[in-house]
């Protein structure tokens, strides 16, 4: 796909994506039922839980774009990763703004270190980690493939924060989704979440194709700059 191709595209699943949560915000206020213990205030589910689905995915592609670059060299993978692990820091933040909101209603606090939510956090601060090494460090180049396995390293993460909850005691919920033999939650539900995860998905595959067009763009200009130097 050419440079204005991966733009355009970028652009309509971000325009699709903002268009696609206004309809998911309207169906959690007016149309899916209301949770029974936890009332209106469990509708925080449907951003909290795509949010930490979006930051999973977008961190799992930035540690397998780093992992390709550290194999193949090549700078474009470099760029994907760098615009995959923005965007999952972006999603992670609002993961971790929203739990603690929804936690203060549900468990009368706002924070524990309970194993899902310590591991979680440590996941935020590995990928911030990443942005630190790729400008800490004095060569660029080493810079990048420091980053890459910093990138990797927090990936292994994801897997532990979802299966901290079958492993250890925890105040966090069993999953309803991930379940061996079915979701456990009403069809209406299930339904709206599935639908934001959608929305979720969409919007960050946009914002991702709209950086790493602006990586690209952004390193062909230096490139150009670089030959009138010469």
């Amino acid at each position: 796909m050419s440079g204005k191709g991966i733009r355009l595209t970028g652009a309509a699943l971000t325009v699709l994506g903002l268009l696609g949560l206004i309809l998911v915000y309207w169906l959690s206020f007016f149309w899916v039922s209301t949770e029974v213990s936890q009332g209106i205030a469990q509708r925080i589910f449907y951003v909290h839980v795509p949010a930490a689905w979006t930051s999973f995915l977008a961190f799992g592609i930035a540690a397998f774009t780093s992992g390709m670059y550290l194999w193949l060299r090549d700078e474009r993978l470099d760029r994907a990763a760098l615009a995959a692990a923005e965007g999952g820091m972006v999603f992670a933040t609002i993961m971790l703004l929203t739990g603690p909101l929804w936690g203060k209603i549900a468990w009368g606090t706002y924070w524990t270190w309970d194993p899902r939510l310590t591991s979680t956090l440590l996941l935020w601060f590995i990928f911030l980690g990443y942005f630190m090494v790729r400008t800490g460090t004095e060569n660029p180049e080493k810079g990048k493939r420091f980053a890459a396995v910093v990138a990797i390293i927090g990936a292994l993460d994801i897997p532990f924060i979802h299966l901290s909850v079958v492993w250890f005691r925890t105040l966090h919920p069993d999953p309803v989704v991930l379940k061996p033999e079915r979701p456990t939650l009403p069809a209406d539900m299930l339904t709206l979440l599935l639908v934001s995860l959608g929305v979720f998905t969409m919007l960050f595959m946009g914002l991702f194709l709209l950086r790493y067009a602006l990586e690209n763009l952004r390193a062909e200009a230096q490139a150009r700059s670089r030959e009138a130097t010469a």
